[in-house]
């Protein structure tokens, strides 16, 4: 199991103060993954178990793992960012009340810089054979910020990518050479219902490809 060091969590809790968000989950996988996922940020039920993809979707994302023959042991789990981003908002309650709470809302770039040694890390330590990025968020932190899922997903890409250089405080592209391949967030199907024929498709060609290795 491989596990980030606890210096660098520290480090991540401290340059991500400040901005509206809480908790920190690890990202949680094997040494030597079949894959590593990479997603956008914990949401509230994330920070519950302390588990990357946990609730609905979750089991979106374990049932798209299983159509593959994989399970979560098999593969690593991170995000662009480690802490839930959110926003105040109102609820109504079943008796009437109008509450405020906490939404999960889409991290910030400043939340993704934060945290993006974090992630430069695990992508170093582990050497995935492929990473395979879940939604807009983790493929524009990697690829760049005019990346679009729309247009890329399903596709394995031989690339560079990005890692933060913190002396000229920008990213810039590693020499060396990964596979990417990008998908849908597992969640964008409970909103965006035709995107499950694509999600679907895109795990079924990179099923094909797992048993090509």
């Amino acid at each position: 199991m491989y596990k980030l060091a606890d210096e660098l969590v520290e480090l991540g809790i401290e340059r991500i103060k400040g901005f509206p968000v809480e908790g920190f989950v690890r990202g949680r996988g094997p040494e030597h993954p079949a894959i590593m996922l990479v997603g956008e940020a914990p949401g509230e039920n994330e920070l519950e178990t302390g588990i990357p993809f946990t609730g609905r979707a979750g089991k979106e994302l374990m049932a798209s793992l299983k159509s593959v023959g994989l399970e979560r042991e098999d593969v690593y789990i991170t995000s662009a960012v480690r802490s839930r981003p959110y926003k105040w908002g109102k609820k109504k309650e079943r008796d009437g009340r109008i509450t405020e709470r906490k939404y999960n809302r889409a991290p910030k770039k400043q939340e993704i810089i934060a945290h993006a040694p974090l992630l430069d890390a695990e992508i170093k330590d582990v050497a995935p054979p492929i990473i395979v990025t879940l939604g807009n968020i983790g493929l524009r932190r990697l690829i760049g910020p005019e990346a679009k899922v729309t247009q890329l997903h399903g596709v394995l890409m031989e690339t560079p990518i990005l890692r933060w250089d913190e002396g000229s405080k920008q990213f810039v592209e590693t020499e060396e050479i990964y596979h990417v391949f990008p998908t849908f967030h597992p969640a964008s199907v409970f909103y965006n219902p035709p995107v499950r024929t694509l999600k679907d498709e895109d795990w079924q060609k990179l099923g094909e490809l797992l048993r090509m290795k």
